[in-house]
């Protein structure tokens, strides 16, 4: 099988790229410009994984930037505590767009479960209903240190410390329950299907 992995370049994604390395991979970034980037690590660290695991991982870069400010845009201040949710979602969405194009199978995700707000059970939830496509979290029940370890000894982790990428498009208190209802009535208020179509048109 063939999986497409989302790679942020952090700590987490590259750890579980390596735990699927049986599987043949895609990776894709979404780059956040303006609100912050982290292109540059994500690249760095599928070259490493590439010449560890003596294979060849592809790597795709979205835009993505544009996609928060667009959400941003529609939203009340109260509804802002969306704003990662909705990034997640459309990370998604383009990476199963782009997964069956690479006549991927699977996606995969770097999430540990609760370690930041966004990866609450029930916002993972929210997040996956994005997609029809499966999803494996390698890391879903691991302790940070332990993922820390991993990525020491794989080599990845400090490249992933070179520059912490901070996203400024993160709310001051984002959302650790969200409702699906309210996400998806947020995103109707968005031509979604264009948002994707733009994103993938000026993938590099």
């Amino acid at each position: 099988m063939k999986g497409l992995i989302l790679n942020s370049g952090g700590i987490d994604s590259p750890v579980a790229c390596y735990l699927m390395a049986d599987h043949d991979l895609v990776a894709v970034h979404f780059d956040n410009q303006v609100y912050g980037s982290a292109a540059r690590t994500a690249l760095k660290v599928i070259e490493k994984l590439s010449e560890l695991l003596k294979k060849e991982i592809p790597l795709y870069t979205v835009p993505h930037g544009d996609n928060l400010s667009a959400f941003v845009r529609t939203c009340s201040k109260e509804e802002k505590k969306y704003t990662c949710i909705f990034c997640k979602r459309m990370m998604l969405r383009i990476a199963e767009y782009l997964a069956h194009r690479e006549e991927c199978t699977f996606l995969v995700t770097g999430e540990n479960l609760g370690q930041v707000a966004s990866q609450t059970l029930r916002n993972i939830y929210v997040i996956s209903r994005a997609v029809e496509m499966p999803i494996v979290r390698p890391l879903i029940g691991l302790d940070k240190l332990d993922i820390i370890a991993i990525a020491e000894r794989i080599g990845t982790y400090n490249i992933s410390i070179e520059k912490a990428a901070c996203c400024d498009a993160v709310p001051q208190y984002p959302a650790i329950r969200a409702q699906l209802e309210k996400i998806e009535a947020l995103e109707r208020n968005m031509d979604i299907d264009d948002l994707v179509r733009t994103a993938v048109e000026q993938m590099k």
